[in-house]
């Protein structure tokens, strides 16, 4: 089966994309804020629903049991899936922001104090910017930024002299949600780590496009969001080296991460359930291991394949048209392109494409300080994946020549 025909019997499985918009059918550009559901996934959900719905880790009835064990069988998926050494290092979190935000107290509380530091990139998401300021507030520590260059770079050799004795962590994103910019963790981790310092990367805009091993690139954790790779909204995980999850403090309390409770003293759970107080969206959880059995079976090696092939196209193509800024110059990159015709406003734009079917990101994508370092107030973002095909990107090169003609 060549590429090509693979897209065709992919493309087959996500019912949403037969529709039209405006009378014309519908190019969902906009993958990189969410990603639309497969069939199977969609199926998984209401099965659980209708056969196996109870309350997990409480119950004594078959009911009971067999949601549990479809719960933990989607950790253990999520854990092969990212190659963690076993799935008590996989916490369920509603997403990254959750997972970042679960760190920013739980590795705050437990290793950061006054004159503390934190590292984050320039070109990082709201969501691993907003919780370390949050938490260097909360404990008068300090946050640093590594800067990047403005092909979207990141200034690694900066790190020399950004670490010191006082920084504790570095958070970094496995890519850059609006320049697509893939960062080469394994050298920032291990330049990282020569100093003692532990490293969290933001895998929202990585896992859903690249190979991700979490012992190959040796990082300390590692978050990621369901909606962005298949799976249903609300879900994600928080994957942790068990020796250092093992030293932090739970981060909620609740029921189901205790082992027991009296006024005196309450014992909690042994991981991972430690970090997941009450109860938890544990349809999405086993939705989300549907997913991710889907990329498996449907291979995940052809599918990156396929994906780097449809970006270069996109990349070459968009770039042929007149009076469009492309903003992030990366060869190694996801696919996503951000950009501007002339000086017109990116809302304007978005309209006009949308018009056409063509949906797309526009505005500051969650990612102020990306968008300010280029001097402007937004971008417009067209993001693809492997239901996408080069027709699409066709619509939308020939869209955004209508758009350039219309706006001057």
């Amino acid at each position: 089966m060549n590429l090509q025909t693979a897209n065709e019997e992919w493309r087959a499985d996500f019912p949403i994309l037969n529709q039209k918009i405006y009378g014309q059918n519908l190019i969902y550009l906009d993958n990189a804020a969410t990603t639309q559901k497969p069939r199977q996934v969609i199926e998984c959900i209401e099965k659980v629903y209708s056969t196996v719905n109870s309350n997990i880790h409480r119950s004594v009835s078959k009911l009971g049991a067999d949601c549990t064990r479809e719960y933990e069988n989607a950790r253990a998926t999520v854990g092969k899936f990212i190659n963690a050494q076993s799935p008590r290092e996989i916490v369920f979190t509603s997403g990254t922001t959750e997972a970042i935000n679960l760190l920013a107290f739980a590795f705050g509380e437990k290793f950061v104090d006054e004159g503390s530091e934190i590292i984050v990139g320039e070109s990082e998401h709201h969501s691993n910017i907003v919780p370390w300021q949050m938490l260097c507030i909360r404990k008068k520590a300090r946050l640093r930024v590594l800067p990047f260059d403005d092909g979207g770079e990141l200034k690694i050799e900066m790190l020399d002299q950004l670490i010191n004795p006082r920084t504790r962590l570095l958070c970094i994103a496995q890519a850059s949600n609006v320049l697509g910019t893939v960062n080469p963790l394994e050298r920032i981790i291990e330049k990282a780590h020569n100093r003692g310092v532990a490293v969290l990367v933001d895998g929202a805009q990585g896992i859903q496009h690249l190979e991700t091993d979490v012992q190959k690139m040796d990082a300390d954790f590692y978050v990621f969001s369901g909606h962005k790779i298949y799976a249903p909204t609300g879900t994600g995980a928080l994957y942790g080296k068990e020796k250092l999850l093992e030293q932090l403090p739970p981060w909620q309390g609740g029921g189901d991460m205790v082992q027991s409770v009296a006024f005196e003293k309450t014992v909690y759970a042994d991981l991972p359930l430690k970090f997941e107080a009450g109860t938890s969206n544990y349809v999405g959880a086993i939705a989300l291991g549907e997913a991710l059995n889907y990329l498996t079976n449907k291979g995940l090696a052809k599918i990156h394949a396929y994906e780097k092939e449809l970006t270069d196209y996109a990349m070459q193509e968009i770039a042929k048209i007149p009076d469009i800024r492309l903003y992030g110059a990366s060869k190694n990159r996801t696919g996503i392109a951000s950009f501007l015709i002339h000086n017109t406003h990116h809302s304007d734009i978005g309209e006009i494409l949308d018009k056409m079917g063509v949906a797309v990101r526009t505005g500051r994508m969650c990612a102020d300080p990306t968008v300010r370092h280029f001097g402007i107030s937004g971008l417009v973002r067209a993001s693809w994946t492997f239901y996408n095909t080069k027709t699409e990107i066709d619509r939308l090169c020939e869209a955004l020549e209508k758009a350039v003609k219309m706006l001057k």
